[in-house]
This record gives C-alpha cells, sequence and structure tokens, in this order.
C-alpha cells in the first residue's frame, strides 16, 4: 500500500476517534498572530478584524517588534478593554517577519493559528471560514483566497484564484503541486500542534521572503490540506507609502538575492523531506512567477543593477539540471533562463521583457540557425524548437498595435493599428480570420468595452496594407461612424464601414519572416484596424484602460493576448478629442513595464484639470 493510501486509511480511523472525543473536549479555536512595526497608522486596524471574527477567534498576540513611533501604546490601550487582546513587546527590532511571529507563535494557546500583518486586515467569517474547513477535513492547514487591494484606489485581484475556485480537501500536498505557488502564510490557518510536532518555524531575522520557506517547511511536512474559495484575507498594496513593505520593495538588488535564496531554500527543504515533485514545482515557478516579474522590471534599473541581477540570475540558474530544463520546455519563463544563462552579459532586454509579460509576446526578429531551427537569435543561438510543438493557444504571439488621431471631415477620433506577426510558420498554419478588441478598466477589472468578431474578407494579392511598425498614418476607409457604445457590431473593413472594437484580419507587410518559411502568407503578417469607443470608455470618468485582444482561427481555436506599444515619431501622444457629451476627452496612450499598450483617458475640463495638477505635482516633486 503507498503512502497515499495509508493516509486515507489513517485519516478514516481518526475520524471514529475524533467523533468519540467530541463531546469531552472543548471548542476548537484560533489564535491570531499580528505583527507590526511603526505602523501606527493600520495597526489597530489590523487587530480590531481578528477580534470582529467574533468566536471562532479565541485570542489574538499582537507582537509589536520594538515600534518607536507609539504603536505599542495603542495596542495597550486597546487590551485595556478586550480580554482576548495579548500584546508583546519585543525589546530589540528584528529587521523582518520571521522573529515576530515565533515569538507570537510560541505564546499561542489555542488549537488553531492564523498571521496576520499590520497593515492588512481580515474580511469578516474569514477564521469562522478556516475553521469550519480544517475541523470538517480533519486537516492540518486550512486556505482560502487573498486579495491583493490596491490603494487608494480599492481594485482588487484575486491571488491565485485557480486554487480557490471550489472547496477541496488535498489528503497529500504532492497530490497539488500548485500549492507552492502559493507561498504566502497569512491566508490559511494551521494546527498549532501540527506546527510544535515538526518544528515548523520562520527563518529568523531580516530574511525577505520567509514565508516562502515557512510554507515549504509545511508543505514538507505532508499535511492534510482543506481549500476554501471564501475571501479570508486582504493584502493592502500601498506603493505610494513612504515605506514600502519588504517584499514590494524590489529597487536594490538585494531584494533579488534574497528571493533567490528563499526559492533555493525551499528547493532544499521539499527534496530533504522527500517531496521531489514538489522540489520540481518550486523551481518551475520561479520560473514562470518571479522571474518573469523580475525581468518585466529590468528596463527600469541602472547599468550596475542589470550586470548584478545578471550575475545572481545565473549562478542561481546554474544549480538547475536537465529534467527542470526538460519539462514545458516552450514555457516563456524557461525560454528567458536559458537565454540569461547562454549569455555573460545583459542582452536582448527589451525583448526579453516582452516575452515576460502576460501573455507572453515573442517579438521579431524570428532568426534560424544553419540547419533551418528556430533559434533566439543569430548571435545568441538559442533553440526555439519546442515552440513547433506548443498548442496556438499558448504561443507567445506578438501584436504590435498604435493608437493615432486621425481627422474624419472635421471631427478628431482615434484610431487603433494591429500587426500579428508570424511565428515560425505557425500563425498562417492556423489561419488566423479575425480579432476581438477589449478594454479592460484598470481599477475595475470587470468593466469591459468590448465588440463580437466578424469573419474575415479574403484579401487579394497586392492589397496588402502598406504601414509598418512607426509608420505614417494609411488612408482610412471612409463610412458610418460607429454607434460609439459599447457591444455594437462590427463591420468588415472591405464593405468600407469603421469597425467599433472586433475586425477583421488581412495578410500584410512582406519580409517580417525570414525567406522559406514553411507556411507563410505573404510574408507572415496581419494588419487590422479599429476606431476607439471612447464615448464607452469615457462614460465611468478617468480611468486607464489596458488592451486586450483575442484572436480567432479558422478552426475555432482562439488565444487572448496582450499588444506590443509601438513607439516613435506621432506615438504615445496625448490628444485631446472632442466629445459631445464632455467637450472634450483627453487621451494618453502609454507602455507599461511590459511594454503593453494602455490607454488613459480623462474626460470633461475637471478630467483635464486633473491630469494637469497631477503632472505639475509630479514637476514640484
Amino acid at each position: 500500500m503507498n503512502a497515499e493510501s495509508d493516509t486515507e486509511s489513517e485519516t478514516g480511523s481518526e475520524t471514529g476517534r475524533e467523533t468519540g472525543r467530541d463531546a469531552r473536549r472543548p471548542p476548537a479555536g484560533v489564535a491570531v498572530v499580528v505583527i507590526g512595526y511603526d505602523d501606527a497608522a493600520h495597526v489597530t486596524d489590523a487587530v480590531r478584524s481578528a477580534l470582529a471574527q467574533g468566536p471562532a477567534v479565541r485570542e489574538v498576540v499582537a507582537v509589536d517588534d520594538c515600534s518607536t513611533d507609539g504603536s505599542a501604546g495603542l495596542l495597550d490601550r486597546l487590551a485595556a478593554s478586550e480580554p482576548r487582546l495579548k500584546v508583546i513587546r519585543r525589546r530589540a527590532n528584528s529587521g523582518g517577519c520571521g522573529t515576530p511571529r515565533n515569538t507570537g507563535l510560541d505564546a499561542v494557546t489555542s488549537p488553531y493559528v492564523m498571521f496576520l500583518d499590520s497593515d492588512d486586515v481580515l474580511p469578516r467569517g474569514a477564521a469562522a471560514a478556516l475553521l469550519e474547513a480544517a475541523e470538517g477535513a480533519h486537516a492540518e492547514v486550512a486556505g482560502g483566497l487573498c486579495v491583493r487591494r490596491e490603494l487608494p484606489s480599492g481594485r482588487e485581484v484575486p491571488w491565485q484564484a485557480r486554487l480557490y475556485a471550489l472547496h477541496a480537501v488535498v489528503p497529500h500536498p504532492a497530490r497539488r503541486p500548485r500549492l507552492v505557488h502559493d507561498t504566502l502564510c497569512v491566508n490559511k490557518l494551521y494546527r498549532t500542534g501540527f506546527l510544535r510536532a515538526h518544528g515548523i518555524r520562520f527563518p529568523e531575522g531580516r530574511f525577505p521572503y520567509e514565508d516562502v520557506v515557512f510554507t515549504a517547511r509545511v508543505l514538507a511536512a505532508a499535511p492534510r490540506i482543506a481549500l476554501v474559495p471564501d475571501r479570508v484575507y486582504v493584502w493592502h498594496v500601498r506603493r505610494s507609502a513612504g515605506r514600502l513593505s519588504i517584499s514590494l520593495d524590489r529597487s536594490g538588488v538585494e531584494n533579488w538575492r534574497a528571493r533567490t535564496e528563499a526559492c533555493r531554500q525551499a528547493y532544499e527543504v521539499l527534496l530533504g523531506a522527500g517531496q521531489k515533485e514538489l522540489a520540481r514545482a518550486v523551481r518551475a515557478k520561479f520560473l514562470d512567477h518571479d522571474l518573469r516579474m523580475y525581468v518585466r522590471e529590468l528596463g527600469l534599473r541602472d547599468a550596475a543593477y542589470r550586470r548584478a541581477w545578471w550575475e545572481l540570475t545565473r549562478a542561481h540558474l546554474a544549480e538547475y539540471d536537465a529534467d527542470d530544463w526538460a519539462r514545458n520546455p516552450a514555457a516563456p519563463g524557461r525560454l528567458i533562463g536559458r537565454v540569461v544563462l547562454a549569455s555573460p552579459e545583459p542582452c536582448d532586454l527589451p525583448r526579453l521583457r516582452e516575452l515576460a509579460a502576460r501573455p507572453a509576446r515573442l517579438c521579431p526578429p524570428y532568426a534560424r540557425a544553419a540547419d533551418g531551427t528556430p533559434v533566439w537569435s543569430d548571435a545568441l543561438p538559442v533553440s526555439l524548437e519546442p515552440l513547433r510543438a506548443r498548442p496556438v493557444r499558448a504561443l507567445p504571439l506578438a501584436v504590435d498595435a498604435e493608437l493615432r488621431p486621425c481627422r474624419r471631415g472635421t471631427r478628431l477620433r482615434l484610431r487603433l493599428r494591429l500587426r500579428l506577426h508570424e511565428l515560425y510558420g505557425r500563425v498562417a498554419q492556423a489561419g488566423p480570420e479575425s480579432v476581438e478588441v477589449e478594454w479592460l478598466h484598470r481599477d475595475d477589472g470587470g468593466v469591459v468595452v468590448r465588440d463580437t468578431a466578424v469573419p474575415l474578407a479574403p484579401c487579394a494579392r497586392g492589397s496588402e496594407s502598406a504601414w509598418t511598425p512607426g509608420s505614417a498614418a494609411v488612408p482610412l476607409a471612409q463610412g458610418p461612424e460607429p454607434a460609439g457604445r459599447a457591444g455594437s457590431g462590427a463591420v468588415a473593413l472591405a464593405q468600407g464601414a469603421e469597425p467599433a472594437g472586433a475586425v477583421a484580419l488581412g495578410p500584410c507587410v512582406r519580409g517580417s519572416e525570414p525567406a522559406g518559411t514553411p507556411g507563410s502568407v505573404h510574408g507572415g503578417a496581419w494588419s487590422a484596424e479599429a476606431a476607439v469607443d471612447l464615448a464607452a470608455l469615457s462614460a465611468l470618468g478617468a480611468g486607464t484602460w489596458d488592451l486586450r485582444l483575442r484572436i480567432r482561427f479558422r478552426d475555432g481555436v482562439s488565444r487572448d493576448v496582450s499588444a506590443h506599444a509601438l513607439t516613435g515619431a506621432g506615438l504615445l501622444r496625448r490628444s485631446a478629442v472632442p466629445s459631445a457629451r464632455h467637450g472634450v476627452v483627453l487621451v494618453q496612450p502609454y507602455a507599461t513595464h511590459s511594454g503593453a499598450l494602455a490607454l488613459r483617458v480623462a474626460p470633461g475640463v475637471r478630467g483635464v484639470l486633473s491630469v494637469a495638477r497631477a503632472r505639475l505635482r509630479r514637476l514640484l516633486h
């Protein structure tokens, strides 16, 4: 009988023993350990959110890590009227989060424990949901959904939502390798006796990403885990704060050194416990998440940072073996890692940034080795052969996008131009037919301005569009103006009308693909144009919109992509567009950190003045 079967059998017998003790044991309770340092502005809100959990929370242990801003006094005054609150003051600052959490864990008397940071909060019912899941499944660990709340906008982004889509019980972590992607410790409840029996603690002192190592130690002990779809933690992200949190402050290369060390230790912990598949998953997660996130920001750093980052990364990746690289070899993170390993100096940073985007984009040029094998570049012949076997729906397709103001009679409009590149014959083989244009509101991802796709009208040879990236505007098709609302029907370009969102794709510029590419069509590129529905985008007032595209192919397969923002003369320029409703709409296209096209919209005189004031503040400060 294998270990997983043994676990199931033992769980069944434990169920009977637990049932017999239910009448004799005291009700289960949760301790919440709250840690803080110089966070007087938020710490009492965090503690109150823990106390507001109701009878599920038996005690709250607040650990002040030797604050100098009066935080401890605020906690003492709160404890005077709340018997469940215990305040512990550390005599010396630890420099990190691990030591105060260990201090709080040592003081816990309840059978279960949760962790909470001073600048975050627990939503109501979080402790009860996790406690019920743990008790019901006889699990040592219960986890739920954490949301990142961007402040001051209030925008919420779920963290690792795939893990917490449904109620589930995982009898052994190896059954769900995706668990290594959720390295947070704060969205989980732990059986206190389980942590103590296995000696599971946080790294001491100033150790950024201490929860990465802690989570690995938990998984190495092979707990039974219950997962719930409930929101159990609100992670506040204050990027404008005077002092960024340890994990958000990535400006220095020491942050990257700490992250690679935490991932290395997590791998070693799991491998040492015989959890080889989970250890492999840790390395895969590093490539897919950590590496891509930092590559997207490399262009913002100076040359000294980039050189140090490159050296650290190469040293870390040199520890990977052939098995690590052989798994999902066409995944963007693995391609990026192999390029970094192949070059002793930083190279091709703009192109790597595009590949690190989500979704990934592999931008031209598309080089080949002498034998025809796809390679990264002539100077760096890293093989891209695995791309030939990757499904079209997962290919790192590259679409260039530009926004230009154009006049239609006496009216100024905004036009979106798109150019889809061939990728070693795979795009032509799949047969792109149409593209669906979507604008997603940055602060409220549920708000989308979109249209439906239309069939492609075949283009005759020689009718390809003459525009290339960065070129001047081409003549625009004449026809009726769009209705000016989201969801209006798109009309084929061949019929002489302006589409509002979803537009047909046709073959375009020759020469973007090396000669002799199998399956290339008219040089290997497709283009499309669409009018931007400013009326719909400005209906919510000032805001930022991210461009997303859905390319549809002839066999019904679709691929969601983002678009690379072209730069050059006349591009990414702020424009004031007349509006019947608002008088004027100020629009500013720009490239995000990952190079994708986004659009800021400020309708009306108030919107224009707010943009002007923000620009003035930046100039003065």
